[in-house]
């Protein structure tokens, strides 16, 4: 895709969960990397890149008109001069049900569907080659029959969340007429590990901490299946998205994941338990009113087009949690700036 000149990507979200992880992967790639980010949740994931030579940071939103203006020359982020970029990765968003459901309808949809439209307009108008739009294996809800679903499978979201992604999604591969702009719609399943903004309102790093510090999971849903993929390997299927031929991606929708990332519940706990010992689980048999999500996840497109394959598996990211937390790197982990409704609220 790229020229012999250095590659430079723009990351809007980049001080978050998988942002701040990838702008370091890219950089170690021989990338620019341009984040933008309104720093929410602060900005200290961003420290150990901030002297970096190719690296360049704007506080900004990006629902705000000023923060991305689109020219000739490229895109001026914040006070930052135009620039041409290669590479656009959209990140930035209201990030799970809980969090949707914090902020409402028309916080969540301003910033995930009005947000993402702002965004990629400037892409275009900025002549940017690839757009890579972050979305959720949450849109397909509920497997009707308990196969795994693909990318063609009817969508049936539970939340708010899949509703504005959904609605993004749609906009991104009907803008055809005219656009130099190649979308790539990225489906995640459900993340966990370590990143320099490490969340644990996440089912696999939730569980690791509750169990470490209380020794009791409290578990509803038992038999719920969901997808599971390491935030570092988030970060590799993105570098094979801005790698391959538009031919192959453009306007494509991928499950990011593997197949052996499809777990229950009661496995994950099952895990869980296997290393950190003495932890008890009580069942509640109840729904909480959330994102209902019971489905099994094909990943058969990304592995056969992308050759992407998950290196790290479930058991390996629950041991490098309970490393962290046992060796106190994180110290204050329930603290609400590690989960996104709560410290939204605050």
């Amino acid at each position: 895709m790229m020229d012999t000149r250095t590659p430079h990507a723009l990351i809007t979200g980049g001080a978050g969960y998988i942002g701040s992880l990838l702008t370091g992967v890219l950089l170690n790639q021989g990338w620019s990397v341009t984040v933008v980010d309104d720093l929410l949740f602060g900005g200290t994931s961003l420290l150990g890149y901030w002297y970096h030579p190719r690296f360049r940071f704007a506080k900004g939103d990006i629902c705000d008109p000023a923060t991305l203006r689109a020219s000739v020359e490229g895109i001026a982020v914040g006070d930052l001069p135009a620039t041409h970029f290669d590479a656009v990765i959209h990140l930035a968003a209201i990030v799970g049900f809980p969090a949707c459901q914090m902020v409402g309808p028309q916080v969540a949809w301003r910033y995930n569907f009005e947000g993402t439209k702002r965004v990629f307009a400037a892409a275009d108008a900025g002549r940017v080659e690839r757009f890579i739009f972050a979305s959720t294996y949450s849109n397909y809800g509920l497997s009707p029959d308990g196969s795994p679903v693909t990318e063609e499978s009817p969508l049936n979201p539970q939340s708010l969340y899949a509703e504005t992604k959904i609605a993004a999604e749609q906009y991104l591969r009907d803008q055809t007429t005219g656009s130099v702009t190649t979308p790539i719609l990225f489906r995640f399943a459900t993340l966990f590990g370590v990143s320099p903004r490490t969340r644990f309102d996440l089912i696999i790093n939730q569980f690791v901490l509750e169990a470490i510090t209380r020794r009791k999971l409290i578990i509803y849903q038992r038999g719920y299946a969901r997808s599971f993929v390491h935030v570092r390997d988030v970060c590799d299927a993105i570098l094979l998205g801005l790698e391959a031929p538009a031919a192959i991606v453009n306007r494509e929708i991928f499950n990011v994941g593997g197949d052996e990332g499809n777990y229950t519940k009661d496995e994950i706990v099952a895990l869980v338990q296997r290393h950190v010992e003495g932890t008890v689980v009580e069942y509640k048999d109840l729904t909480f009113g959330g994102d209902m999500r019971d489905i099994r996840v094909s990943f058969a497109k990304i592995r056969e087009r992308l050759g992407f394959r998950p290196r790290i598996s479930v058991e390996q990211g629950i041991r490098e949690v309970a490393s962290v937390l046992l060796n106190g790197v994180i110290k204050d982990a329930l603290d609400s700036q590690y989960r996104n409704a709560q410290f939204i609220v605050q």
